[in-house]
């Protein structure tokens, strides 16, 4: 697997920079990849968000094409943006599911905050629930959000997981629905700081795509 490291990005550029990626990956002219990166202060809106996701944000906000409600990203994060081909044979991975897709992700984060001796997990949502458990949980606490969107059946946008506490974080917003209490961070969970280039190193080495 390729990896990439695209650092501080503008979010709407990087989100170009998918776009063009995913029609390339689709015509056979570029290889998949994993890109790792991290954002200036933007909140996303994604295809179920609803009026009442904001309540008093100020930043930049984004409508994008992803799965999901509101959610930050910004610089105490590392993003994840997988372009993978699902029509590829995997061994984890089995052919055009998206669910599985879904939990290969969240598995993968999961292994790497053990690398750090962080127990985390995946949850389903209860019963009748609409906010959005896709994700990974350290007990009652969200540390990485997963919002993805499939064209031509190459996977973009991902993940952001959360590694240090910023206060600014998650303001006027309901992220992924839930209050922003839910939201934690690595960092806040540990006890103890990882760095971005430790939780990429950390992720390459589980990666199993």
């Amino acid at each position: 697997m390729k990896f990439e490291d695209w650092g501080l990005v503008d979010y709407s550029a990087s989100f170009q920079k998918q776009l063009d990626l995913v029609a390339e990956i689709a015509a056979g002219t570029e290889e998949e990849r994993v890109v790792f990166c991290t954002h200036p202060p933007v909140v996303t809106l994604g295809r179920g968000a609803s009026p009442t996701d904001l309540s008093g944000w100020q930043g930049e906000v984004v409508e994008i094409n992803r799965g999901g409600k509101a959610t930050y990203h910004g610089p105490s994060q590392i993003v994840i943006y997988p372009l993978l081909d699902l029509k590829k044979e995997r061994a984890l991975l089995p052919v055009r599911d998206v669910g599985a897709y879904l939990r290969g992700l969240e598995n993968w984060m999961i292994e790497a905050l053990a690398v750090f001796d962080l127990q985390a997990e995946a949850r389903q949502a209860p019963k009748g629930e609409e906010n959005s458990y896709t994700g990974v949980w350290v007990g009652e606490h969200k540390v990485a959000s997963i919002g993805i969107a499939v064209k031509k059946w190459i996977t973009h946008h991902g993940a952001a997981l959360n590694l240090s506490e910023d206060p600014t974080a998650f303001q006027g917003i309901s992220p992924c629905g839930f209050k922003r209490s839910v939201m934690s961070s690595v960092e806040t969970e540990r006890g103890l700081p990882v760095s971005y280039e430790e939780m990429k190193q950390a992720l390459i080495s589980v990666c199993r795509w």
